[in-house]
């Protein structure tokens, strides 16, 4: 099924739509135009890069098939966290334990990004600080004890651990027996925060484009210009970036087909409650943090700006919404929390975020068009791979690949080096490769 389809309802019961308005358009592109940089995507890598860009002198025009904000930039959990959505090791193991303390430090400067940027625009985006991870047994407790430990030790990052005995202070939820606090962290509104964006991007001289699908992209040979074509017309640039993720080959699927073979479209499901009252909620997460557990599928939930409770945890690896979704979304948040047993339900959605095989971010260059492999990259890049953990980095992610672009490539090459394999199956097998997979992590899970 398409991931366009299967949008189509979901995306309507957004709290986040609810919420936040659009109070502004950009019209779609109409005839050929020039730039320096042309960007295909309008979500948070998008208009960081645009951003970024505009700053160091460059002329950017941003195409956007939808809306501002309309794929997992603004419908996402809302979740600013430290580090990648892989573990540590991977980065060590591929690079090294210099360039992974590199790393490492790259995605602390991700959330900073987000305060700068919130105060250098003004934006108006519910930003709290302060994130919970917690374990739910045991064994899960002290494996999230040494992980801290060795993240202060190797890594110079202090996270407070919480005992269960300590944890009533922390959240009330029977459910967990010990975690980590990180203040650094934190949680926003991703709707208003990528419209906060568009606005700057605009004021910056950016020009931005909606209803405006890339359909095709023709790479110039080496030192040449890029030409990208949408239903209404086209743009030649020196340079592009891909910034669609999973949506890319909706759109334009002879945009980049290596590129969709790395990435796996998998949907994330979330509900918000009806309101609570502010005491009520703080009662929850005294800390207004946001919180996650330390699952391989994981639960993840946090408090909002209006006394809400917004909890996301089911996830579906083909492009098929789960039956009865707020109804088995409300149990896992009663799970969590038995005396909301009360509250109903007033906002169910959800959307699709791309996965790469081993959950590290996936940035490069396409090959020159005409090269032989090995040969000097192109000047198309590409952002991918999020992996669901995306909010802070993709602020990054635009920062570096606008860096490249203005002749630095030390940072975002580090990235670059992160080597990526296909899903196995190919297009036809490789989501019911993924559902015995994720079957195996879901029984680990419950161990």
């Amino acid at each position: 099924m398409s991931l366009l389809r299967a949008d189509q309802d979901l995306t309507r019961a957004s709290y986040y739509a609810a919420s936040a308005p659009r109070e502004m358009s950009f019209a779609r592109l109409e005839g050929a135009t020039e730039t320096d940089v042309a960007i295909v995507g309008g979500g948070l890598a998008g208009l960081s890069a645009a951003i970024e860009l505009a700053d160091r002198g460059f002329s950017v025009t941003l195409l956007e098939a939808r809306e501002i904000g309309w794929g997992a930039s603004g419908r996402n959990g809302g979740q600013a966290i430290h580090g990648l959505a892989c573990d540590q090791d991977t980065i060590e193991q591929q690079l090294g334990l210099d360039e992974a303390r590199r790393v490492w430090a790259m995605s602390i400067e991700a959330l900073d990004l987000i305060r700068q940027r919130i105060a250098r625009f003004g934006i108006d985006c519910d930003w709290q600080d302060g994130y919970l991870g917690l374990a739910v047994n045991a064994r899960k407790a002290g494996e999230l004890r040494a992980w801290r430990d060795r993240m202060q030790q190797i890594y110079g990052y202090p996270l407070s651990w919480i005992d269960q005995g300590e944890l009533p202070r922390w959240i009330a939820s029977p459910r967990y027996v010990g975690g980590v606090h990180d203040p650094r962290s934190g949680h926003l509104h991703p709707l208003k925060y990528s419209f906060g964006l568009a606005r700057a991007a605009a004021s910056l001289g950016v020009r931005i484009h909606e209803g405006s699908a890339v359909t095709a992209l023709e790479q110039g040979r080496a030192g040449q210009p890029c030409t990208v074509r949408t239903a209404g017309g086209s743009v030649r640039a020196q340079q592009v970036l891909l910034a669609g993720n999973v949506y890319l080959p909706e759109f334009g699927p002879a945009l980049a087909p290596g590129l969709s073979a790395r990435i796996m479209p998998v949907g994330t499901y979330i509900v918000c409650s009806e309101p609570l009252g502010r005491e009520r909620c703080d009662a929850l997460i005294p800390s207004r943090s946001a919180v996650c557990d330390t699952n391989f599928v994981l639960d993840y939930f946090r408090p909002t700006r209006d006394h809400r409770l917004l909890y996301g945890g089911r996830v579906s690896y083909s492009s098929v919404t789960p039956m009865n979704l707020a109804d088995s979304m409300r149990r896992r948040m009663v799970g969590s929390f038995p005396q909301l047993e009360d509250v109903k339900i007033e906002h169910a959605w959800g959307g699709f975020v791309d996965i790469s095989m081993n959950r590290a971010p996936d940035f490069g260059r396409l090959p020159a068009a005409g090269a032989s492999k090995g040969s000097a990259a192109s000047s198309v890049y590409y952002l991918q791979g999020f992996s669901g953990h995306g909010l802070a980095l993709t602020g990054l992610a635009g920062k570096l690949v606008a860096e490249a672009m203005a002749g630095d490539a030390s940072r975002f090459d580090t990235f670059a080096r992160l080597r990526h394999r296909p899903f196995p199956g190919g297009r036809l097998l490789r989501t019911p490769a993924l559902v015995l997979g994720m079957a195996y992590y879901r029984l680990k899970d419950a161990l």
